[in-house]
């Protein structure tokens, strides 16, 4: 990593951290201000002192969030895809706050303060950081933090590479040396290179070298402390995660189907009845009311349990394994199975083997409701709790969906289901089916703690969001 990667990394971090501040700062005074006073005069009044002392240990905490979202890369990003990240990382710093306040009441009670605080904190530490990543960039045009790149292999790989880099010069890099090879004559000439110029990595953008030259390029990278990158082949691209053992001397390399293996799995389980727990209770008055209007709306059970032969409902979990499944009853009862045969016309996901149907006839006046802001998924908190499902995962999909999976949408079994998943905020039942198991492959093999939160966080606006079936 070069000084200048090292010096903006680190900067980040003391600019964060006065821009939470300030914004806390801002919020005090403009809660406290005639405006607001007027408006609604303050009831609990935190002496500012106090204030301070707190609002300096929630600073400590969001770097801390900030960096398990992954904000304190040395390179800069797309500007777009930075304020994405700071705006689900500051909405993952204010459930913190609402969960301490939940559990401690007794300390602050503003919620003016927090709300403005963490909308400003957004706004001041997006303004500092785009200003921080444009200096960065510039400073890419006069060759400072520049990545000096030798790119060896030929093909349509390298010329793009070469072409993106050479036309964006905000990306940072700067390729020096184009070899089509690395026999014994390139690397000579690149060793005297070297003795003039510097160079910071090399990468091989040809999968198909001689198993000798990938040999020689990747231990003249050793040799001469460079960086060694390449481009993957098609085997590469399916796997993304390994672990390197070693058995009689010989390392041997273990694809990982998803970092959930070992203490990622303890870690999850834990989140998952913590806060399982902590919904079940939080919406234990809207179970009753719906139950409720569920009675009064039309006759039959609370709950959808049961298909129309009586026979248990079961999703399909991890590992390929039936579970036990229920939700609140949005249908007519003894009309489930019409969705395969007088209804089979009306489905709008004819592109693999998921059925939702357009205008369901069958949806019941309180079950209409329920199903657009997903209340009748709510009881699946229970199933988190038991452990048969997962707060974050692919959706859970029934047996007779499964058996008409294709080879790589098996997947998504590898983990268990969820509540709510990256294919779910990210477009709910409005994405294709290839496209929402991309979606959680991805999340799969890309698992942390601090993406299931950003996930939970952005499950409300995608369940406000209009979708085709509701």
């Amino acid at each position: 990593m070069k000084r200048s990667e090292l010096f903006f990394s680190f900067i980040l971090l003391p600019i964060d951290f006065i821009m939470i501040v300030l914004a806390g700062i801002s919020a005090y005074y403009l809660r406290i201000s005639d405006v607001a006073t007027g408006v609604r005069p303050i009831i609990y009044n935190l002496p500012y002192k106090d204030f301070l002392s707190l609002l300096l240990l929630i600073a400590l905490a969001w770097l801390v969030v900030f960096a398990l979202a992954n904000l304190y890369q040395a390179r800069p990003i797309k500007w777009f895809d930075e304020l994405r990240r700071i705006f689900f990382a500051c909405l993952a710093g204010f459930g913190l706050i609402v969960i301490y306040i939940f559990f401690f009441r007794e300390w602050f009670s503003s919620r003016f303060i927090i709300l403005v605080g963490c909308a400003l904190a957004w706004i001041y530490v997006s303004i500092a950081r785009l200003l921080v990543r444009w200096l960065q960039r510039y400073l890419y045009r006069y060759g400072i933090g520049v990545h000096r790149v030798v790119i060896v292999g030929r093909g349509a790989s390298a010329d793009k590479l070469i072409k993106e880099w050479f036309s964006h010069r905000s990306h940072g890099y700067q390729v020096v040396k184009h070899y089509d090879n690395f026999d014994l004559e390139t690397a000579q000439e690149l060793e005297d290179y070297l003795k003039i110029k510097p160079v910071d990595e090399i990468i091989q953008a040809d999968p198909n070298l001689s198993k000798a030259e990938v040999i020689r390029l990747y231990d003249f990278a050793e040799e001469h402390h460079l960086v060694y990158k390449y481009i993957a082949d098609l085997l590469d691209t399916k796997i993304l995660k390994t672990e390197v053992d070693e058995i009689a001397g010989i390392p041997v390399v273990e694809v990982k189907k998803t970092p959930l293996d070992g203490w990622g799995k303890i870690a999850k389980r834990i989140f998952d009845l913590v806060f399982s727990t902590f919904f079940i209770i939080l919406f234990s008055p809207l179970y009753l009311l719906t139950a409720i209007a569920i009675k009064l709306d039309s006759s039959g059970p609370v709950f959808f349990s049961r298909l129309d032969d009586g026979s248990p409902l079961y999703r399909i979990g991890q590992g390929g394994r039936k579970f036990r499944y229920f939700k609140f009853r949005s249908m007519v009862p003894g009309t489930d199975s019409l969705r395969y045969t007088a209804l089979a016309d009306r489905n709008i996901r004819s592109d693999g083997p998921m059925v939702k149907i357009k205008d369901d006839p069958r949806i019941t006046r309180v079950g209409k409701f329920i199903r657009r802001f997903s209340i009748d998924e709510l009881p699946e908190f229970f199933l988190v709790f038991i452990g048969s499902m997962s707060l974050v995962g692919p959706r859970p999909h029934l047996p007779e969906e499964v058996a008409k999976y294709e080879r790589h949408h098996k997947k998504v079994l590898t983990v268990k289901p969820g509540v709510t998943g990256l294919a779910q905020v990210s477009g709910r039942s409005d994405l294709s089916f290839e496209e929402e198991v991309k979606l959680d492959v991805y999340y799969i093999e890309n698992w942390s703690l601090a993406k299931d939160i950003s996930i939970l966080l952005r499950t409300p606006m995608a369940v406000f969001r209009h979708r085709q079936a509701e």
